[in-house]
């Protein structure tokens, strides 16, 4: 009998997969597969049920004769195991990043004559209900705030992009690419003291305050779904900072990173240029210890920045602190330096990573920027931050545009330069 194989990338299954598997079985015995966790993070969302249930729901699906787990979104290995006579898809992978998948479909099964079938794509208001479902559960605080924690334990680096308004969030939330053989986006997002300073104008000195700052998180929440990293800067006072670990807790955010200095902030990468003055080690892992204490649940992540490469004093210090900040109770360690060169980075992500290989390590590559995420990966980097490049990608932009006005008199210069409201408008979803 003939085989035929489709792969599905849901939590639910809503009548446009019930569609597929109907016209699939018109062509022989069907097989289905189940797009691992993993792989399901990079193709279209974060799943909402467990690989075992979304496993189950399929195979409870009338005329499906097997089930099983696809563990990567490109078909190779699978249709090299299987060599179905058909696969059968919706038409809605032509266009877009998807048309990656399709062309690797089509380019395996040319190699022993199988054949792809598309159907039409199902969409209806009960197929739009059930998808917006999903999607608000994943906003959802109490759904968004342990998926951090998910993440680094469920991928190998947890790819995290700098937003500062409801309009980045969308392109963190919505930009995905196809590359090396693959699909790749963004798994979190970073809400940097800086970048909200700077949107509003401000000076990066905690002059923006906690009330202000999370505004932007109701704005970002609002309209995503993906976790949450909140530069918290110094923490502030002890007394303070419980409370606010609290409240971020309450909304959903996933973790805060805080600073290991006191007294006026100044950007880290001033470094020794301006006065700078790092926190005592017992004082800071008391804060650490504090915040723990009033948490509610095990999901809120409390992540200690350690600035002593910043400050030049030396790998030492900074793998003392972080055994001090671990011991304290923090979920991971986030380590900074100025340098172009990663290999004080390098030296101590091998170092604290072969003592501790379960606290999760955090970087920031804004200097030294030429290291891959595969390099930092392989140093036992969990977690990378791209920390500001969405806030300087739009500031040239717009002075830039503004100088055209200005200079012509008029916009039609900058026009072909800009993004067209309608493409604008398209980036945002109405109810």
């Amino acid at each position: 009998m003939p085989k035929v194989y489709t792969c599905f990338c849901t939590d639910i299954i809503h009548e446009g997969h019930l569609n597929i598997l109907r016209e699939a079985q018109k062509y022989g015995e069907v097989i289905v597969g189940v797009l691992c966790d993993a792989e399901m993070v990079r193709y279209n969302r974060f799943p909402t049920r467990t690989l075992e249930e979304r496993v189950r729901q399929v195979e409870a699906v009338p005329g499906v004769a097997r089930v099983i787990v696809q563990d990567a979104i490109m078909y190779d290995a699978v249709l090299a195991e299987l060599q179905p006579d058909y696969v059968i898809h919706g038409d809605n992978w032509r266009k877009g990043p998807e048309s990656a998948i399709r062309q690797n479909v089509i380019e395996n099964l040319a190699q022993y004559g199988g054949q792809l079938i598309e159907v039409p794509y199902t969409y209806n208001e009960v197929v739009k209900n059930a998808d917006d479902r999903v999607r608000e559960q994943l906003a959802m605080p109490e759904m968004r705030r342990g998926r951090l924690r998910r993440l680094i334990e469920m991928i190998p680096i947890v790819k995290t992009i700098e937003v500062h308004s409801g309009l980045t969030g969308l392109i963190a939330e919505k930009t995905v690419v196809a590359r090396d053989g693959g699909l790749d986006q963004f798994d979190a997002m970073w809400i940097s003291s800086l970048c909200d300073s700077t949107d509003r104008g401000k000076p990066d000195i905690e002059l923006v305050d906690m009330t202000s700052r999370i505004r932007t998180i109701d704005d970002v929440m609002d309209v995503t779904t993906k976790p949450i990293i909140l530069d918290a800067d110094t923490g502030g006072l002890i007394e303070h900072f419980v409370y606010n670990v609290r409240t971020l807790e309450r909304l959903g955010v996933s973790a805060i990173i805080v600073e290991d200095k006191t007294g006026l902030k100044k950007n880290s990468l001033f470094g020794t240029e301006v006065q700078q003055t790092q926190d005592s080690i017992e004082h800071f892992s008391a804060k650490i210890a504090a915040g723990k204490r009033v948490q509610r649940t095990d999901d809120f992540m409390i992540i200690a920045r350690i600035e002593s490469l910043i400050l030049e004093k030396g790998l030492e210090d900074a793998l003392a602190r972080a055994r001090a900040y671990t011991a304290a109770g923090a979920d991971g360690i986030m380590i900074h330096s100025r340098k172009k060169d990663p290999t004080e980075i390098f030296q101590f992500c091998d170092t604290f990573h072969a003592e501790q290989p379960d606290v999760p390590i955090v970087v920031v590559p804004t200097s030294y920027n030429q290291v891959t995420e595969q390099e930092l990966a392989a140093h036992g980097v969990k977690v990378v931050i791209y920390a500001n490049q969405l806030m300087r990608a739009a500031f040239p932009a717009m002075e830039n545009a503004a100088r055209s006005i200005l200079t012509h008199h008029r916009a039609k210069e900058i026009d072909e330069q800009l993004l067209s409201i309608k493409k604008i408008i398209t980036l945002i979803d109405e109810l």
